[in-house]
């Protein structure tokens, strides 16, 4: 697979190398895990990635890229692969079972050329794994991580689930998603509604958008061209239904009348549910809401999902994923000291995290929940909110990962930093072992 990498004009200024070098233990090969190993093997550290699969893989159908997503990428170098298999998206279309519209939101509306970018999971994770596996960093696969011995100097020993303890790490990033088990703070509160999703062909049902369709609250249809799972493959799309966890196996038994249900909602739609084979051709997805109060504490930091994870309502998880890996890496060129680098990253992300935290959790109920009042205030208010120029732009924003607060806002490349880890790697030499 082909690395792009920006040219040396492109390449900003970067300030003089430090000498420290550190030893990090990276926790999961996920979006967070691989973007900081990258990050973080360009800036010279010693990186060992730990993955729990004998072969890292991704776990899901398709996500959306925002243009926060797609400028961490740059950084890294790898925004050119990622875009080759990915599918432009340019819209955003809701609209309820009686035809009205909940919302129909552009990007350009906001910024001449704006857009996200929908890819296959797959794709991502083969993009991001070819960056990493070009870093130096070492992997170690097929090694479940279960806990954290903190060394008497600050530092950190692994142990795995065999009782397998690793040398001495200078500091340990946990990337191992919604489920982690190394919290510091472990807990989570999980939403009543979740998903079924697949990977189909993508049949032109809906180009250039992510487009959902209602019934109150209680169930939500989606499409989103995904584009290539690999380079060569066909076009796909991601196809999702909400649902909730505990009624899945009602669902299973009805599939048939769900068919039926969903060729009534969307009729263009029959002929993708008809070749589904059974329910076994969608997979079950749950949705969790945590944030760590503080995403470290001693020799351990939480990035992506271990940190903050919640509902794709609003579809930024892989993007402050990607976000905190550029943060975390920028904080340690920046600090003489872990301590220091890690306030300095969790000061960084506050303010975005907190503010999509806060409002996927407020955002959820009106299109996933049994709230007949709340889905009958969506579909008479949500839509109207565009037709102020002021709301309009800021509904873009949230969409678009560009907000820092209610009133506050950034744009994609102060998010993601500057500079780049490339031109990073290349006045950094790999240490010698």
């Amino acid at each position: 697979m082909m690395i792009f990498t920006p040219s040396r004009a492109a390449r900003p200024r970067l300030k003089a190398p430090m000498v420290r070098r550190l030893s990090l233990a990276v926790i999961g090969a996920g979006i967070a895990g691989l973007a900081a190993g990258i990050g973080l093997a360009a800036a010279g550290h010693h990186v060992t990635l730990f993955e729990r699969f004998p072969e890292a893989r991704p776990l899901g159908s398709g996500l959306m890229l925002q243009p926060t997503g797609l400028a961490a990428l740059e950084r890294i170098g790898l925004r050119g692969a990622i875009t080759a298999l990915g599918a432009r998206i340019d819209r955003l279309h809701g609209s309820t079972d009686r035809g009205a519209t909940v919302f129909d939101l552009a990007y350009a509306d906001l910024a001449p050329g704006l857009h996200a970018l929908a890819v296959h999971r797959a794709a991502l994770h083969g993009v991001l794994w070819a960056g990493f596996c070009a870093s130096g960093a070492t992997v170690e696969a097929g090694r479940a991580i279960t806990g954290i011995d903190t060394a008497s100097d600050g530092g950190a020993h692994l142990v795995d689930a065999a009782g397998r303890t690793t040398p001495r790490f200078d500091l340990v990033l946990d990337a191992s998603g919604a489920n982690s088990t190394l919290r510091p703070e472990p807990g989570g509160r999980p939403f009543a509604y979740g998903a079924v999703w697949a990977s189909v062909p993508d049949t032109g049902l809906a180009p250039c958008s992510l487009t959902q369709r209602y019934i109150a609250a209680r169930a939500m249809l989606g499409w989103l061209p995904v584009g290539q799972a690999v380079t060569g493959g066909p076009p796909l799309a991601a196809f999702f239904w909400s649902l909730k966890p505990s009624g899945h196996a009602d669902w299973s038994r009805g599939f048939d009348a769900w068919r039926d249900e969903v060729a009534t909602l969307w009729p263009e739609m029959a002929p993708v549910v008809a070749a589904l084979p059974g329910p076994e051709a969608l997979t079950l997805a749950r949705y969790t809401q945590y944030t760590a109060r503080t995403p470290f504490r001693g020799p351990l930091v939480q990035l992506g999902d271990s940190a903050h994870a919640t509902s794709p309502q609003l579809g930024q998880g892989a993007n402050a994923a990607l976000l905190d890996a550029m943060a975390l890496a920028d904080a340690l060129e920046r600090c003489d000291e872990i301590p220091a680098a890690l306030a300095d990253y969790a000061a960084s992300r506050r303010a975005h995290v907190r503010f999509y935290q806060r409002a996927s959790w407020l955002m959820t109920p009106f299109f996933q929940s049994d709230s007949a009042s709340l889905a009958w205030m969506r579909d008479r208010v949500f839509d109207r909110l565009k037709l102020v120029p002021y709301l309009r732009r800021e509904m873009i924003r949230t969409l678009a990962g560009l907000k820092t607060g209610v009133f506050r806002h950034a744009d994609a490349e102060r998010l993601a930093g500057s500079g780049n880890w490339r031109a990073l790697r290349d006045s950094n030499p790999q240490p010698a072992e």
